[in-house]
């Protein structure tokens, strides 16, 4: 290790205890109820105003793994990867009418999930056991992701070991992140958000003012980024990517934002985020603030046209013997500004990897208390229960992103998470449809999910990643239309214009909810009881009649 990096591992390791410190001190801040209920640990006793929730939002939303992988997604790829901004441009306000109403019934009913929604206005439990089986599978390989976003700063600062060993210092970050959380509930990650925020606000705005006046400006930085992206992949020999979008692949490049934006909010995290909030008004202030946030990851994208001006490379991985693509801002940090400012800026990212890993734990944690513990193991668990068996269940999902790092390579971690994308859009019909009507039948519902779900996955695993030798499968989630098969019908011929899976898994989904409703209604079949009113879609604070005590086992 060298003495720019040991100085920061030193920098890096004081705001990463303190931040810790401040974890472990968030049980006691702003409690006001059992802390061994669910409400007040997996959702902050719903107490959260509009600046914690802001911060916590940003901080759940906007994740290390994307200050780590947009950036490296355009330093190989070019435009494509500048979809993450539209998608969160757009996200806010198309969810915003959506999200109010989500809030206002589950406050009235005092719902933790959204299974917990789909179990009451549906009377169905194995169509909440479904959304809280997706919920998890979806969130499992994104908080891995943190984590890897996380192991790309440790291996920049030299701490790159090979072998299982080598993650050593992972399994550290994951021992503080398990027990401030088993501790301390959201109230942790909500706190912290604040620190992470401001540290990455400081990071990026010095980076994007400092390193293009040191490199000459932003016309050398888009020459730079346009010469290497027309170079010629060694594997496949046509140019890696592109400054501007093809014919192509912009219609993946909208489907892809689109239905990023529309999956966003329904990751059981993001959930989690909203139902914490106070009130309506609240929610209403955020998704009216929060595009600040784009802008931020606006600047941030550009960064990986900087690397490839000032020449960074990835770091290979001592554990694989591959190149990192995860470590080019890390690595750029590192060899262009002083080592005391690297150390802050990979202490924001390392940081901000624990923010959502924390949140995801929790959100997960409480599909599984509520949808299946609760519903399939022990219907008389007790709020002290509950609490209890979330905690435990936090631990076991952090252990399983753990494993996913250890015995998976990142690079294949990263298309699991584009399947992540895939998998929980499949849920939209159910929730977020369902806030405004409930015309789908349930049966039909659960029909479409599947179908969804199966024909995504099997879209996914015929997809192949030329630019990986051997990765025949599972390559990315860019469909060529020539290809796509409707029982053996090609309706695009040869087409090699693009579209993102997950929104033809969607329409599948949708058009196959729809003819099943109608034969299910033909066939006058019992669509069980709405336990929700009209009213509750609109409510701003919860009627005695209807305490959450009394309904949350509905």
């Amino acid at each position: 290790m060298t003495g720019a990096q040991v100085v920061q591992l030193v920098v890096f390791l004081v705001l990463f205890v303190a931040v810790a410190v401040l974890g472990f001190t968030a049980s006691r801040w702003r409690r006001a109820g059992d802390p061994d209920h669910l409400d007040e640990w997996g959702l902050g006793g719903r107490s959260f105003g509009s600046w914690v929730t802001w911060f916590l939002l940003g901080g759940d939303l906007y994740t290390a793994y994307t200050f780590v992988a947009i950036p490296a997604l355009l330093f190989s790829s070019g435009a494509l990867g500048f979809y993450a901004v539209p998608y969160t441009i757009i996200a806010f306000p198309l969810v915003l009418l959506p999200l109010l109403r989500l809030w206002s019934v589950s406050r009235v009913h005092g719902y933790v999930t959204p299974a917990d929604f789909v179990r009451g206005r549906y009377d169905s439990p194995l169509l909440a056991l479904a959304i809280a089986l997706t919920g998890i599978v979806a969130t499992m390989p994104y908080i891995a992701l943190q984590l890897a976003g996380l192991e790309a700063v440790l291996r920049t600062i030299g701490l790159n070991g090979s072998g299982f060993w080598g993650h050593a210092p992972l399994f550290v970050a994951f021992i503080v992140l398990a027990a401030y959380t088993y501790q301390s509930g959201l109230r942790a990650p909500a706190l912290i958000a604040v620190v992470k925020d401001v540290l990455i606000y400081v990071v990026i705005l010095v980076a994007i003012i400092y390193l293009p006046l040191k490199l000459g400006g932003w016309g050398p930085i888009f020459d730079a980024g346009a010469a290497k992206l027309a170079k010629p992949s060694p594997t496949t020999g046509q140019p890696t990517g592109s400054t501007l979008l093809s014919a192509n692949n912009q219609l993946q490049y909208a489907t892809l934002a689109l239905g990023s934006a529309l999956a966003l909010f329904l990751y059981p995290h993001s959930v989690t985020g909203v139902l914490s909030s106070s009130s309506r008004a609240t929610i209403r202030r955020n998704m009216t603030a929060l595009p600040a946030y784009s802008f931020l990851l606006a600047l941030l994208a550009l960064l990986g046209y900087v690397a490839i001006a000032a020449n960074t490379k990835p770091i290979v991985n001592g554990s694989t013997g591959k190149a990192d693509s995860n470590t080019i801002v890390p690595a750029l940090f590192a060899g262009q500004f002083p080592s005391w400012f690297a150390g802050v800026a990979f202490a924001a990212i390392g940081i901000g990897a624990l923010v959502p890993a924390a949140i995801m734990s929790i959100a997960a944690a409480n599909l599984w208390t509520r949808n299946i513990y609760k519903e399939f193991i022990r219907r008389d668990a007790t709020p002290r229960d509950e609490a209890r068996q979330a905690k435990l269940a936090s631990l076991v999902v952090k252990i399983g992103a753990v494993l996913f790092i250890v015995g998976i390579d990142p690079q294949f971690s990263v298309d699991l998470q584009l399947i992540g994308g895939v998998i929980v859009l499949q849920t939209l019909p159910a929730v977020a449809i369902a806030l405004y009507t409930r015309w789908f039948h349930r049966w039909a519902l659960l029909a479409g999910w599947a179908v969804g779900l199966i024909w995504g996955m099997i879209i996914l695993y015929g997809i192949p990643n030329p630019a990986v030798a051997g990765k025949s499968h599972f390559g990315g989630s860019a469909l060529a239309l020539g290809k796509l098969s409707l029982f053996g019908w090609h309706p695009f011929g040869g087409s090699t214009v693009q579209i993102y899976v997950g929104v033809v898994a969607l329409i599948g989904n949708l058009v196959v909810a729809a003819v099943v409703t109608l034969l299910l209604r033909a066939g006058r079949t019992p669509e069980g009881v709405d336990h929700t009113r009209g009213d509750d879609y609109h409510a701003t604070t919860v009627p005695e009649s209807t305490a959450p005590e009394a309904v949350s086992s509905v």
